[in-house]
């Protein structure tokens, strides 16, 4: 199928918008990826069948959950309850724009609110990167994921109303059940929600068409819509292909069931076959070359711009929490206040004071204002210097280092270099977002010479713990085969050379430093693999790879940034 004449992603989008319609409480909602006139399209319809509640990006709990409305509580002297939003949208839909910024404790309130069928969901994803994406405890919870940035219609979406219910439709048969069982396996696809949505989803679709049971059909649209979005790898050959079995004489007459037994399994294969071929079909272009080569798609909320870490006068803001306004915390007046009006009736009456008397404020009301902000992320290259194919490895490091540092400006990431050779060990590029320095440096280095790894370890862990230290997030690319030769204390040694590197990659893992090894050798040997584990960290073998190799690399296997 070429993409002239393949199908609009609309067009499942669509579907799929109508099956979320007819029951909200058992699909939650939908995630629309790609900023694009089809996505503001099919919102607008959304709109016209239930009603949306637009989450704003700076909403806190008091107008997610609900609260005391401060103002019509001192008014009226007495405590007053105002709605939140997710009580506003029961009935209808919340929706979330930018939900790849969403901030992790409200997305914790929103997967609650899915739990307990308080609210359904629809998040706008607009991501530009691969690795972001709206928070997995959502994503997770909500039936179907469209991708419509490929999209080309941008005409009016009307959302055609179902023929029938789904109380009507007939429960799955375990063929069934087992079929889309063994597609979600083969496809990767582990999580038993979405196993669950599968089959809710072809009953679904038989009661848009006003049928009492799910087809064969059915099932495959189902597959389309809920596990080819969701799928980490593509099954294997003999699964896709099973062989074919030589042609066996008519079996007596007492082996019949034994045959009629294994002619049901085999309907259960090709049913399950079909449904394979039904989600292959579906996946992206770009996806499916991805999973061809066993590459699962990593999303996460993290861009590796650097951790997030919790500040007291800047950053973006958080809800308020109990304390006092001092060490540069601020006052939160308007949360203060809402903490102490539902006291003001018992604490009037302990203190014999008019009813009409101003608020009593106590110790235990006052809230102090929280912001987080990102620390900036210093990745530290750690080069192998040494050896015969120190040019080649230097090389690579060079320009991977210099594509690192095109992306400094939008991603506030720095880059340094330590290189070791012979028996000893260099920061030879401080952190840094300068491109002409970066380049004068690396001009510079030198190559050749035995393996001091021990000690190229222990320098990039010193210079990770000097960026830590003022308050920036650090993370180790060591650039290796782990053939060490050179002991910590420069004699030769390979025995010793070893247990060396051992104990400064431990030194490193106990330290907390994320960390990847690169083997870029010709032949990848078991020591690169070994190192790795030692640091706790991932490791790659990328024989003969490129600068670009390298740098795309890094940026699959960035960790995310955890909340200090």
């Amino acid at each position: 199928m070429t993409p002239d004449t393949a199908a609009d992603p609309l067009e499942d989008a669509v579907l799929a918008a109508r099956l979320f319609t007819l029951a909200p409480q058992v699909f939650k909602g939908m995630v629309l990826r790609g900023g694009s006139p089809a996505r503001e399209a099919l919102v607008a319809g959304l709109g016209e069948a239930v009603t949306l509640r637009r989450i704003p990006g700076h909403v806190d709990d008091e107008r997610l959950l609900g609260g005391i409305d401060l103002a019509a509580s001192l008014s009226a002297g007495r405590p007053i309850r105002q709605t939140g939003l997710i009580e506003e949208a029961f009935g209808g839909a919340l929706i979330a724009g930018m939900a790849e910024r969403m901030d992790g404790s409200i997305a914790g309130r929103l997967a609650q609110a899915l739990d307990y069928a308080q609210a359904a969901l629809v998040l706008l994803d607009d991501a530009s990167d691969p690795d972001e994406a709206p928070p997995a405890s959502l994503t997770e919870r909500l039936a179907f994921i469209c991708d419509l940035s490929a999209s080309r219609r941008w005409q009016g979406v009307e959302l055609a109303p179902a023929a029938g219910t789904l109380a009507a439709v007939a429960p799955l048969g375990d063929d069934a059940l087992r079929a889309l069982a063994a597609t979600a396996e083969a496809l990767g696809v582990d999580s038993v929600r979405a196993l669950i949505f599968a089959g809710e989803t072809a009953r679904g679709l038989a009661a848009l068409d006003g049928r009492s049971s799910a087809e064969s059909t059915d099932l495959a649209a189902a597959v389309r819509l809920v596990l080819a979005p969701r799928a980490t790898r593509l099954p294997s050959p003999e699964q896709e292909a099973p062989p074919e079995e030589p042609e066996q004489p008519p079996p007596p007459d007492g082996e019949r069931d034994d045959q009629s037994d294994s002619e049901q399994q085999q309907q259960d294969l090709d049913l399950s076959d079909i449904l394979v071929e039904a989600a292959k079909a579906a996946i992206p272009a770009g996806l499916l070359e991805q999973l061809a080569q066993g590459k699962a798609p990593r999303r996460s909320s993290s861009s590796g711009t650097g951790q997030k870490r919790k500040a007291a006068t800047r950053g973006k803001p958080l809800g308020a929490r109990p304390g006092m306004p001092r060490g540069g915390a601020k006052l939160a007046l308007i949360d203060s206040l809402r903490a102490a009006v539902p006291w003001q009736a018992v604490r009037r009456r302990e203190n014999g004071v008019d009813p009409a008397a101003p608020i009593i404020m106590r110790k235990e009301d006052l809230r102090i204002r929280r912001f987080e902000e990102r620390a900036a992320r210093v990745t530290i290259f750690a080069v192998d210097a040494s050896g015969s194919a120190a040019a080649a490895r230097l090389a690579e490091a060079k320009g991977a280092v210099e594509l690192m540092l095109g992306q400094a400006y939008v991603t506030r990431s720095e880059v340094a270099l330590v290189a070791f050779r012979g028996t000893s060990a260099e920061l030879i590029l401080p952190p840094t977002r300068s491109l002409t320095r970066a380049r004068r440096t690396l001009a510079e280095l030198p190559g050749g010479g035995g393996t001091p790894l021990a000690m190229g370890l222990n320098a990039a862990r010193e210079v990770a713990e000097a960026v830590i230290a003022r308050g920036r997030s650090a993370a180790l690319v060591i650039l290796t085969d782990g053939r060490a030769n050179i002991a910590a204390d420069g004699a030769p040694g390979r025995p010793q050379a070893a247990a060396d590197a051992e104990a400064a990659a431990k030194a490193i893992y106990a330290r907390g430093i994320d960390a990847l090894v690169v083997d870029i050798s010709a032949r990848p040997g078991p020591e690169g693999a070994a190192l790795a584990q030692a640091l706790g960290g991932r490791f790659l073998a990328l024989p003969r790879a490129d600068a670009r190799m390298i740098q795309a690399a890094i940026n699959a296997v960035q960790p995310v940034g955890k909340a200090a």
